[in-house]
């Protein structure tokens, strides 16, 4: 069945939790305003379950109720995984037999993002989701920028490393800096290298999904979730497998 309505108490009776903040006080009126607001978005009708003030002048609310509204999954697109899933024994394999050297992977948070936390479980040996992460690869070897990195610092250490691939990870996202930051780091590396020469530009972060590749100029686009296993086996399958190994700028 394609055609599915949200589950709450009963299947079938699209009953669906919604929270949100309103700049106003908290009393009475906030949770009136707040029930106008889930009206208007089809919840009706709107039951506020929880309201907690956030200082003097803005309020929390849960709020829950029925939509009527019905979504087809057959009409929903995704990206697909079009790389098969390697153990790290199966990386350092391939990377060992296919480059006959190292891979090495420059990453980094760019602009004023300070969150670490999200290219730190991807890089750290410590990992994420009980993977350990890309510096527990023999055959990669890792430079992690850390955060508050400049795009032109975060060049020149890629020609320094002869990276094969940069990762760049954005967390904070007000204002949209996250888009506009990678926008600029994809730029970047296209103005500095010449196309065959250029790393594997790699983009991840909470607020980014797969089908915004082509918008923000990098060759991937990793969301929340994604495993350290995960990047290793793309890396391997794009400049391993695909046999397109970057040439070494001087």
């Amino acid at each position: 069945m394609s055609i599915i309505r949200p589950y709450g108490d009963t299947t079938g009776d699209g009953m669906v939790q919604l929270s949100f903040t309103l700049p106003v006080p908290h009393d009475k009126r906030a949770e009136g305003a707040a029930v106008q607001l889930a009206n208007k978005m089809g919840m009706d009708p709107a039951l506020v379950v929880h309201s907690k003030p956030i200082g003097p002048d803005f309020t929390f609310f849960v709020v829950y109720g029925p939509v009527n509204h019905l979504v087809d999954t057959s009409k929903v697109e995704v990206v697909e995984r079009d790389y098969p899933l390697l153990s790290p024994k199966e990386v350092n394999l391939a990377i060992r037999k296919g480059l006959r050297r190292r891979l090495t992977v420059v990453g980094a948070c760019i602009g004023t993002d300070a969150h670490t936390v999200g290219i730190d479980a991807i890089l750290n040996i410590k990992g994420f989701a009980g993977e350990k992460g890309l510096e527990y690869y023999r055959e990669v070897k890792v430079v992690n920028l850390g955060a508050q990195v400049a795009v032109p610092e975060l060049v020149r250490r890629a020609r320094a490393e002869k990276a094969d691939a940069i990762l760049v990870s954005q967390v904070v996202t007000q204002r949209e800096a996250h888009v506009l930051n990678t926008k600029e780091m994809s730029a970047a590396f296209r103005e500095a290298y010449a196309e065959d020469a250029r790393p594997v530009l790699v983009a991840g972060g909470p607020r980014f999904t797969e089908q915004m590749a082509g918008e923000l100029g990098v060759d991937r686009v990793f969301g929340r979730g994604t495993t350290p296993g995960e990047v290793a086996s793309y890396l391997v399958d794009t400049l391993v497998t695909k046999r397109v190994p970057l040439k070494r700028s001087a």
